[in-house]
């Protein structure tokens, strides 16, 4: 075999994260009994939440910081006052509930994790992403997650790959594959620790930077086809 470790993104790659957040928010805005507009709530919310996610990529606000301070301006946008701290506080308790996996990664695990050691590298924040994933049906297929929040590392930072290698006591990158959705997390890190990686592009959207994955699927069907190929 070509590879021997499979590291994989959570949000958007294995897990349905849009229809988790898109549950929980209604949830929290519902549970601050705000009269919810899902076009312009969450429009406006997920737009914030891009943003601040791509200032942590790059280092500009901490995880810690990104928990409220997205609510904080929410608050502001909407012109509604309410307690960004205690909102962030129903928000993850409601988004740590919804796990929901993309249909056919059930079967994907199961079947790879024969033939390989599966490992999960997540920006995502440890009281979400601990109970998301670890209580998920493809958790006992897992050699090992990495969450940011707990290692204090973030992709596309090479370290938290790095960990994970350890966490698998593995050091050989030409055997390794880094498969995510993003970008400039997955494929960014991917390459900036050295191991080959698939660019999972569900949307089929343009890539218009100058990163080149060293494979793309539309699917998740696609990554058995190119590992046993």
């Amino acid at each position: 075999m070509k590879y021997e470790i499979l590291l994989f993104d959570a949000d958007e790659t294995l897990f349905d994260f849009k229809k988790s957040e898109k549950q929980a928010f209604e949830n929290s805005i519902r549970e601050f009994n705000m009269e919810y507009d899902e076009n312009y709530h969450l429009k406006i919310y997920e737009e914030i939440n891009t943003g601040i996610w791509l200032e942590f990529e790059k280092g500009l606000i901490t995880q810690e910081k990104l928990k409220v301070e997205r609510f904080r301006r929410l608050s502001e946008e909407l012109n509604v006052p309410f307690d960004a701290v205690e909102f962030s506080k129903a928000y993850i308790r409601h988004l740590a509930n919804a796990s929901f996996l993309y249909e056919d990664s059930f079967e994907i695990i199961k079947e790879l994790s024969k033939n390989y050691r599966i490992a999960i590298i997540t920006n995502g924040l440890k009281d979400v992403q601990s109970k998301r994933i670890g209580q998920s049906i493809i958790a006992n297929y897992l050699d090992t997650i990495v969450i940011s929040e707990v290692v204090k590392v973030s992709k596309p930072n090479p370290e938290i790959f790095e960990i994970a290698l350890k966490d698998l006591n593995y050091s050989d990158k030409n055997k390794v594959l880094m498969i995510g959705d993003s970008l400039t997390s997955d494929i960014q890190g991917g390459i900036n620790f050295g191991v080959d990686t698939c660019w999972t592009n569900f949307k089929k959207v343009k890539n218009s930077t100058t990163l080149k994955p060293t494979y793309e699927i539309a699917n998740l069907k696609d990554l058995m086809k190119i590992l046993n190929s």
